[in-house]
């Protein structure tokens, strides 16, 4: 029963191909994976490994041509667009290497939107409250054109994680920034964990990010190549 509580995403025997002029293409072999309540998790690879299909396979955003996955015991394999939607934005943060910001919109404005979206009564107060623990108090009202590399991946994590998601996904998102900055992006996010609990999988092409992470799985050919705890989860 502990085990059924403690587990958040489970993936059985996944398997995902793709059309292309070649034929069809395999992605990813036979994955099966456990991601534990609270955990962190640190997705690494080298370039066409599919840890990133693997990911958009987690958050519903690619289907599976093959096995199940489940978050939270929902089978997001067996839900339609519509309502993989509404699970996203009622349980999930996803946080891509491009920020996606709305560049007529500010801080503000950015973070507080989907929350005014999902009829939440105070929007802005959360997403300025947000805004503020990640160190943005005075780029509340700046647009993204008016921010650097860093501020804006912070303003989309801030998006992410307003509606406090019980998990977060993010593919690359110190992709484009440099080391020091992407450094404090991922403490921002590793600060997620700590102030709300909140389960973290994070796609990145740095090992040494990645081993801040309470767990590295390394992918190779769409396999899971090594399965690796650093440190007992606080």
């Amino acid at each position: 029963m502990a085990a059924m509580t403690d587990t958040i995403l489970a993936l059985k025997d996944i398997r995902l191909s793709l059309a292309s002029n070649a034929g069809l293409v395999e992605i990813l072999h036979g994955i099966s994976l456990d991601v534990t309540r609270g955990e962190t998790l640190g997705m690494i690879g080298p370039s066409g490994s599919g840890k990133s299909s693997l990911l958009m396979l987690m958050g519903g955003l690619e289907q599976a041509t093959g096995g199940e996955v489940r978050a939270l015991d929902h089978n997001l394999t067996n839900m339609d667009e519509d309502a993989l939607a509404r699970f996203r934005r009622n349980h999930m943060g996803i946080v891509f290497q491009s920020f996606h910001l709305i560049p007529t919109m500010t801080a503000l404005e950015n973070v507080a939107t989907p929350l005014e979206l999902a009829g939440e009564a105070d929007a802005f107060e959360r997403a300025e409250a947000e805004l503020r623990s990640l160190g943005l108090g005075a780029r509340i009202d700046h647009y993204p054109s008016q921010m650097s590399g860093g501020e804006q991946q912070r303003v989309a994590l801030a998006r992410a994680s307003a509606p406090r998601p019980e998990i977060l996904l993010a593919d690359e998102p110190t992709g484009n920034l440099d080391e020091i900055t992407g450094a404090s992006i991922i403490d921002a996010m590793l600060g997620l964990r700590e102030r709300h609990g909140t389960t973290i999988v994070l796609v990145t092409h740095a090992a040494d990010l990645a081993a801040r992470c309470d767990r590295i799985v390394r992918l190779r050919d769409g396999r899971i190549d090594s399965d690796t705890r650093q440190k007992a989860a606080e």
